[in-house]
């Protein structure tokens, strides 16, 4: 296999997981949003020291973490994962799973824009539409329901970001994202001590249940940050597709959750807009991966 196909098979693995788990993270109704967030910081920092013990590779954080910049871009890089962890994380607990998949289907064209603006990769004209009905599908879902879709804007905001900053990082996909939960661990610790519940370490099923936090966030953001360094980043956007995909399955067919007629407005105009996208996209990812 080439480089770029392992990076889509990644990226691959990495949506099935991120699609799915609404249905674990919807167990967790009577512990605080936070309180998760703390517990998946650190089950996936132990994880990732597990991994990289086992390479022989844990003095490669301390070098990652050795230079001004590598140390702010890697803060950036933890504060815009742990703002969609946490926003993901509290959306599924209160029944906004329907918005997070609209966020994560904006996201590829998030993610084509920022290539654009930050690599220079260009936009067909059918790819710039492609962006203005997803415009269009976010203001006629406000209108509509008379509340701005903020979840699913700020998820694919901070995801897209999260992308291109993963770009830009010299670190291998374990050691990258290992500094990213080691940076956000001493904060997580302090919660737990301070203000989180501490009743839970004296569940022992409850505590297994959340230290599974740790693989369902490692794994795929292994697999992510190995993709971003194999494959463009608009097709990064292309795969992700699979993701909401499943989120949107698991919001309306398991969770019940409300879609009404602007919905199926807005979603027809997302899911045009990555019908657009695609078609252009797919000459442009089979040419690199030929070369």
């Amino acid at each position: 296999m080439n480089e770029s196909f392992k990076g889509v098979a990644a990226m691959i693995a990495a949506c099935v997981v991120w699609g799915l788990s609404p249905l674990f993270y919807a167990q967790f109704s009577d512990i605080p949003t936070i309180d998760i967030l703390a517990h998946r910081t650190l089950w996936s920092l132990l994880l990732f020291a597990g991994v990289l013990m086992f390479q022989r590779r844990l003095s490669q954080i301390p070098k990652a973490l050795s230079t001004p910049k590598n140390i702010a871009i890697i803060t950036t890089a933890s504060v815009m994962i742990a703002i969609n962890w946490g926003l993901f994380i509290w959306a599924t607990k209160v029944g906004r799973v329907t918005e997070t998949s609209l966020g994560y289907y904006i996201f590829p064209l998030v993610a084509v824009v920022l290539g654009m603006l930050a690599f220079g990769e260009k936009l067909s004209r059918a790819q710039a539409l492609a962006v203005g009905l997803a415009v269009v599908a976010v203001s006629v879902l406000a209108i509509g329901t008379q509340t701005p879709p903020w979840i699913a804007l700020a998820l694919a905001v901070t995801f897209g970001i999260y992308g291109l900053i993963k770009k830009r990082l010299e670190a291998g996909p374990v050691v990258s994202v290992a500094c990213e939960v080691l940076l956000f661990a001493p904060l997580a610790a302090i919660w737990l001590i301070w203000f989180g519940d501490l009743t839970v370490f004296g569940n022992l099923a409850e505590l297994l249940f959340l230290a599974l936090c740790g693989p369902m966030t490692a794994i795929p953001l292994m697999f992510f940050s190995y993709a971003t360094k194999r494959v463009r980043l608009g097709t990064v956007g292309l795969v992700q597709y699979l993701n909401p995909t499943l989120q949107f399955v698991c919001a309306v067919l398991i969770f019940k959750e409300p879609f009404g007629v602007w919905h199926a407005v807005a979603f027809g105009l997302i899911w045009t807009a990555l019908a657009l996208y695609s078609a252009a996209s797919l000459p442009k990812s089979r040419a690199h991966r030929a070369a």
